[in-house]
């Protein structure tokens, strides 16, 4: 008798009308993985932007010139694990009959290919150098690296973030390094190149892995924007990429993030809210208030876009990356046809290009770095960043230093076509100015506004025909450094009007005749010819001082009445030698008094004789 007691009822049965079975529980769905991870490249056809990398390689493996050791460097997100990853893949490629040799052929999964790319193969480890940096750490690569590989053809240590090793660490990885087993590679991966000590760069191949391209991105992130069925505006794209920076994963975690904000087509304006961007056409106008000298103007569109919710640090930060790109197109008008511009960029970029010189946009740029600095260590960055401005417009005002002296030259108030104009600013209600009123972006040539500027007075008549005189010159205008120079170490050989040749003494600077040159011309007014010349000169004006002291001093030395002094005082010496009438001309020569005579009666100053009045013993 078989068992019914499982068996289902009968529908007519009652209690039991109208039954429905209940449902089958839904399959457990995937997790959801990110675009980062999703669209990681899993070959060297994947990889964007680094294609001279992957020539060499594709040329090494077909060469059989494999090396033993690869370091890759780069920003963050540019792919160092990846292509860390594609390399240990491309080692190891195996098919499933057992054939295979290493390749950069990937487009067919291999036997390990799947379990690389995933991280998880027994012969391929992956290291995180940042919590394993320790000798020990490294020990235990050295004594596991000696056997072979489990199941693939290599054993492959990929060490992420090495420069976090410890200086022990590298000095035990340095023999294993240089003569691993032929079963081992070593794939290094760092964003800090700089770390690594020379002794493991010059046992690698180095590889720098460049920033991507923004138009580059902007084309890859349209493609997975198609594959994911997403809508998105290509200036939104656009906006991610430079935002990106380069990098690829931080690209592809702002376009995931951007799809979640925007819950269907992603728009400029989502991307702006979403990262606090400032409005790219803003950013446009905020530059060109400043560049008109528009306080008024200027403040308000900062304010504007800081209740909209922008940092004022973006907002100066996007202000210099906006001057960048109007020198860029000034310098270089091809690149207008970049695909990462935007419309307003391309129109109003050039449009300033032709009119902002490269003085004036290099000024702004180095106020905006230094504005940059200060905003961001202040306490209310938005005052800061207010101030930055003031100083910015204030400057469209001024004229560059080369510029200002030729109108103090010409006396004129025009400097190359443009008027600078003294007229007081407009009020700050007073709106926008004409773009025209303003002397940076000014595009008509009004009168000249400053009055004539007085010309600088001649100098006068100096007249110079020694070295002495030039040291005399020296020291009048109080340039001691220069004078000390000329008498110690300058040995003159000729001196004539408008041109000094000399030789100079050992050890002494060889700059002293481009100065010397140059403080002439100042001083006398004259174009002055100095030159260095091989040879002996005469001696210079400090050894021909010492030797006229010493003859002074030999000379006084055997003066009878000295003579005298120095035997009857044992021990005494002269120690300089004076004209009392040199140095005082104008008083009159007094008697010597009665009691400065020798005891033999010989008075000890003759007048017939060189006074040695000034003697000191």
């Amino acid at each position: 008798m078989s068992d019914d007691s499982n068996a289902a009822p009968p529908a007519d049965e009652p209690g039991f009308a109208g039954f429905d079975p209940a449902p089958a529980p839904p399959a457990a769905a995937a997790p959801y993985r990110v675009l980062a991870r999703k669209y990681r490249p899993a070959h060297f056809g994947d990889l964007i932007g680094q294609d001279a990398m992957v020539r060499t390689l594709t040329n090494a493996f077909a060469a059989g010139r494999i090396p033993q050791a690869w370091m890759l460097t780069g920003v963050r997100g540019v792919g160092k694990t990846t292509t860390a990853r594609i390399l240990a893949r491309a080692l190891n490629y195996q098919t499933a009959d057992g054939g295979g040799a290493p390749t950069t052929d990937l487009r067919e999964f291999g036997v390990h290919c799947r379990e690389i790319i995933e991280g998880r193969h027994i012969d391929v480890q992956e290291i995180d150098a940042a919590s394993n940096n320790g000798v020990d750490n490294i020990r235990q690569i050295n004594d596991a690296v000696r056997y072979a590989p489990v199941s693939a053809r290599y054993k492959v240590y990929i060490v992420d973030e090495v420069h976090m090793l410890s200086t022990g660490a590298f000095n035990a990885f340095l023999k294993t390094l240089e003569e691993p087993p032929p079963h081992a590679r070593f794939i290094f991966a760092t964003t800090e190149i700089r770390k690594v000590p020379v002794t493991v760069l010059s046992r690698c191949q180095r590889f720098d892995l460049r920033r991507v391209d923004a138009s580059l991105l902007v084309t890859h992130l349209a493609g997975i924007c198609r594959t994911e069925n997403v809508a998105a505006e290509d200036e939104a794209l656009a906006a991610i990429a430079r935002a990106a920076e380069g990098s690829v994963r931080d690209s592809l975690s702002i376009l995931d993030q951007a799809i979640a904000h925007a819950a269907g087509t992603i728009t400029l304006e989502d991307v702006r809210s979403m990262l606090g961007l400032a409005d790219r056409a803003r950013v446009i106008d905020l530059f060109e208030a400043v560049m008109k000298g528009d306080i008024a103007m200027a403040l308000a569109e900062l304010r504007g876009q800081y209740d909209a919710g922008a940092d004022p640090t973006v907002v100066l930060s996007d202000l210099a990356e906006f001057t960048h790109l109007v020198t860029r197109l000034k310098l270089v008008p091809e690149a207008v046809k970049d695909n990462g511009l935007s419309q307003a960029e391309r129109v109003r970029g050039g449009d300033f290009a032709q009119r902002l010189s490269i003085r004036i946009l290099a000024r702004t740029w180095q106020m905006l770095l230094k504005g940059l600095a200060e905003v961001k260590q202040a306490d209310r960055p938005i005052m800061a960043a207010e101030m930055v401005l003031v100083r910015l417009a204030h400057a469209a005002d001024l004229p560059t230093p080369d510029e200002a002296l030729r109108m103090l030259r010409d006396g004129s108030g025009a400097v190359g076509g443009q008027a600078i104009s003294s007229a007081p600013r407009p009020p700050s209600g007073g709106g926008n100015t004409a773009l025209a009123a303003r002397p940076v972006l000014a595009s008509a040539n009004p009168a000249p506004m400053l009055a004539p500027a007085p010309r600088a007075q001649a100098l006068p008549a100096v007249t110079v025909a020694s070295l002495e005189d030039v040291v005399a010159l020296a020291s009048q205008n109080r340039d001691i450094t220069l004078k000390l120079a000329l008498e110690r170490d300058v040995r003159p050989v000729r001196f004539e009007q408008g041109r000094i040749e000399f030789s100079l003494a050992s050890g002494s600077s060889r700059t002293i005749a481009t100065d010397l040159s140059r403080r002439l011309k100042e001083w006398t007014g004259q174009t002055w010819m100095v030159a260095v010349v091989n040879g002996e000169g005469g001696a210079t004006l400090r050894e021909q001082a010492e030797a006229a002291k010493g003859q002074r001093e030999s000379d006084a030395a055997s003066h009878p009445a000295v003579k005298a002094v120095l035997e009857r005082f044992p021990g005494a010496r002269i120690v300089d030698v004076r004209d009392p009438r040199a140095a005082e001309p104008d008083i009159a020569e007094a008697a010597p008094p009665a009691d400065e005579y020798l005891p033999d009666g010989e008075p000890l100053f003759d007048d017939a004789e060189p006074d040695f009045d000034g003697i000191d013993f």
